[in-house]
């Protein structure tokens, strides 16, 4: 750790916090360094450095990421440290549970709760898995797009790694909002999200028609979705990005009174930079 003493100083706003540090001060920006006295108007790499101590999670792609991931998006509830899924099938919360615990390594166990039922007008008894892991919560949310409640998640494009993952994610996802037909080969999934039926439909070269009656709309899913050549595996990231930009909205300079600013610089070699406030910095000397 190096000190200087200053008579200037400027502080950077940014749409995530305000912090003070020298005029010269390198920050991080998608185009490089700059000076935080030129900062304005830009972005600088960020991240909630409090979430850096958390455990990370390494997961991998597969028929048991899919399934998770498929089994969330239908039935699953993420909150801010967790994720966690109510049913009424215990060999559904098995499942998942399983898949849980393979992909993330966490404890998963299936726990017995009851839970109201609108339609019988009482509670019914129901099965809960449920792990208190940010990481895993933010995972999610970074797949379905940035928001995890059922109305406004995206299609996790993820699950198109390859064919395992997506055959995974379709079982996890029947098993929640949908059902084997009886009568044909294939699945029906149910949802009121129509942009991600949509996009799932385009994926499987399934011609899908929304309800606009209110109703939740269908999307049937044949077993022979594979012949017709749809599927284009992507690559997409399976870890967490767990840093992102902020906008600078505001660099105000400040100057000393009777006393000098005393400013810190941090290395841990052999690395040079470091964070202020979570925003990425480097030695300006």
């Amino acid at each position: 750790m190096t000190t200087v003493q200053v008579r200037e100083v400027v502080e950077v706003v940014t749409d995530q916090v305000t912090f003070t540090v020298a005029a010269d001060q390198m920050l991080g920006t998608p185009d490089g360094w700059v000076h935080a006295r030129d900062a304005v108007d830009t972005v600088l790499a960020w991240t909630t450095a409090r979430k850096l101590c958390r455990t990370r999670l390494a997961v991998q792609p597969g028929y048991d990421l899919g399934y998770l991931i498929g089994a969330t998006c239908s039935d699953g509830t993420v909150g801010n440290n967790y994720v966690s899924l109510v049913v009424n099938d215990r060999s559904f919360a098995e499942r998942y549970a399983r898949c849980l615990t393979v992909v993330t390594g966490l404890d998963a166990r299936i726990e017995s709760v009851t839970r109201p039922s609108g339609y019988l007008r009482r509670d019914v008894p129901g099965f809960r898995v449920r792990v208190v892991s940010s990481f895993l919560a933010d995972l999610m949310r970074q797949y379905v797009g940035g928001d995890a409640h059922h109305m406004r998640q995206g299609f996790p494009r993820v699950v198109l790694s390859d064919r395992q993952s997506f055959e995974g994610f379709l079982d996890g996802y029947t098993d929640g909002d949908g059902f084997r037909s009886k009568r044909w080969a294939g699945r029906v999934l149910v949802s009121s999200n129509v942009p991600f039926l949509s996009e799932l439909s385009e994926v499987v070269g399934a011609s899908f028609t929304p309800r606009t009656n209110g109703l939740a709309s269908h999307l049937v899913v044949m077993d022979s979705w594979p012949s017709r050549g749809w599927f284009k595996p992507e690559r997409h990231p399976v870890q967490l990005r767990e840093s992102s930009w902020a906008q600078v909205r505001e660099v105000r300079h400040r100057t000393a009174g009777s006393k000098p600013y005393t400013l810190y610089a941090f290395r841990l070699d052999p690395h040079p930079t470091f964070l202020v406030n979570g925003h990425l910095t480097r030695q300006p000397w």
